[in-house]
């Protein structure tokens, strides 16, 4: 039997409007080079200057996660030479990272939590871009300088299920601190993962892996049980020590597998030594302050909202897993929804159809005040259940209506009133004589054929509850 040990590396990249080091615009959508400038270009006699709000953002992470905020922190120079990288090093933390020693608690499959370990989140630049064409590479900058902050984990995670639940939790907490928008398949979200095996039982850890920029979850999780099952099969053919090596290996997504990219380096390999053009970052009084004002994270989410409006646990993690969707709940419970009600049509009914339509939640053409106000009338017996479907799927192919008038346009208004309804009832029972004799003979079955009946002759407009109750006072007259 053999344990798996994995540490995850998280890059994200900082949503700030200038890079790290200098005042160029950080947005990409521009003609290649064009947000460049001598810094950027590693031009002699360039001096780089932090972004505070870079630092300001840092910091907010770390105090999301418990974290140690350095009020002092340091910059290195981590050597290396790549054709999207000018300068031939980048800029980053080493020896004193602005954010050390935090943690990170995962909701597992069987209801418990576990406690992930962060050993620092540190601030550093991004490169350019490589770009092939043909027989030709060009290397576009507007990238380069751009402000990351990479994020460490201790190796406490033992399966690619906790490395997901990791994962998905640290893209949950950036995007609810509103540091970075953490779109995986543009790369401000992106994900190392460090792997090895080892007997159980054995405290030492194996020979360690590393899978480089793999940029969704799925990949995550389609790469770890690869190498995992690759590390445990040379241990168990004898060949370990010639087919394991501390590597960098990429995540191959159309052949399912890793390959060898390179030896892995060690930090003497990339010659660090302190940036001797930057002095170290000392944060003031201010920053902190504004670093700690910050909204309620996913945990204390699921936490009130299972006290305050007595939802289930899972149905809270569900709700809370995406800011936009804990929003939407929020806003429908401020029209009058009964939150037990808008869980289930905001996360069955709704989501539901925004799938088959492949629309996430911050498009979807029914807003959070309109279904909020539909499930108010579901609880005010304006509507039925099945009536409100029907509400539904018009109000996904038709914005911006009224509710009340969607219902009175579609003729779904439901009955409530004993007189309109006793009525529809008594003609019932009068033109099935036969089955109410049967049904007064012990045939109680038969009770819902009466409410079937009942409810097709009111087309489905009549209230069920009272359809259920007059129909008793009739039958047992």
């Amino acid at each position: 039997m053999f344990e798996t040990v994995i540490g995850l590396e998280v890059h994200v990249q900082l949503n700030t409007k200038t890079k790290l080091f200098c005042s160029c615009p950080t947005s990409f959508a521009e003609h290649q080079n064009k947000n460049t400038c001598p810094t950027c270009l590693a031009l002699p006699g360039a001096l780089p200057v932090v972004n505070k709000e870079a630092a300001v953002k840092a910091m907010r992470f770390g105090y999301a996660v418990n974290a140690n905020v350095n009020h002092t922190s340091t910059f290195d120079r981590k050597s290396y030479f790549y054709p999207d990288s000018p300068s031939a090093y980048q800029i980053t933390q080493l020896s004193k990272a602005i954010v050390q020693k935090g943690e990170l608690f995962i909701d597992l499959k069987d209801g418990s939590q576990k406690r992930i370990g962060i050993i620092q989140a540190h601030l550093e630049a991004d490169a350019g871009k490589n770009m092939h064409e043909g027989n030709y590479s060009k290397v576009d900058l507007n990238r380069a300088g751009t402000p990351l902050m990479e994020i460490v984990s201790e190796p406490d995670m033992r399966s690619s299920d906790e490395a997901v639940a990791y994962l998905k939790k640290l893209h949950t907490t950036v995007r609810y601190l509103d540091i970075s928008d953490a779109n995986m398949q543009e790369g401000s979200f992106r994900c190392d993962v460090n792997v090895s095996v080892r007997p159980k039982g054995q405290e030492a850890f194996g020979t360690r892996v590393e899978i480089k920029n793999i940029n969704s979850f799925r990949f995550v999780e389609q790469a770890i049980a690869y190498e995992v099952q690759r590390q445990i099969e040379a241990y168990e053919d004898g060949i370990y020590a010639q087919e394991v090596h501390q590597e960098t290996r990429l995540w191959d997504t159309e052949k399912g597998e890793t390959r060898s990219m390179r030896g892995k380096e060690e930090a003497a390999d990339y010659r660090y030594f302190p940036d001797p053009d930057l002095r170290p970052l000392i944060v003031t009084d201010a920053m902190i302050e504004e670093a700690k004002v910050m909204p309620e994270l996913p945990d204390a989410k699921v936490k009130r909202y299972m006290e305050e409006f007595g939802i289930k646990h899972y149905d809270a993690l569900v709700i809370t897993a995406k800011k936009e969707l804990a929003y939407y709940f929020e806003e429908m419970i401020a029209q009058g929804a009964v939150a037990k009600t808008a869980v289930t049509w905001l996360t069955s009914e709704l989501l539901g159809r925004l799938n088959k339509a492949g629309l996430e939640i911050e498009q979807s053409p029914v807003s959070a005040q309109t279904l909020g106000e539909l499930v108010a009338r579901i609880a005010d017996d304006t509507v039925s259940g099945k009536g409100a479907k029907e509400v539904l799927d018009y109000m996904m192919e038709n914005e911006g209506r009224d509710v009340r008038a969607i219902i009175d346009e579609l003729g779904l208004a439901q009955v409530s009133d004993d007189g309109a309804i006793l009525a529809i009832i008594d003609e019932i029972l009068a033109n099935n004589q036969d089955k109410v004799e049967q049904y007064k003979g012990g045939k109680d079955k038969l009770f819902g054929f009466f409410v079937g009946q009942t409810m097709k002759a009111s087309r489905g407009s009549a209230n069920p509850g009272k359809v259920n109750a007059l129909l008793k006072q009739r039958l047992n007259a």
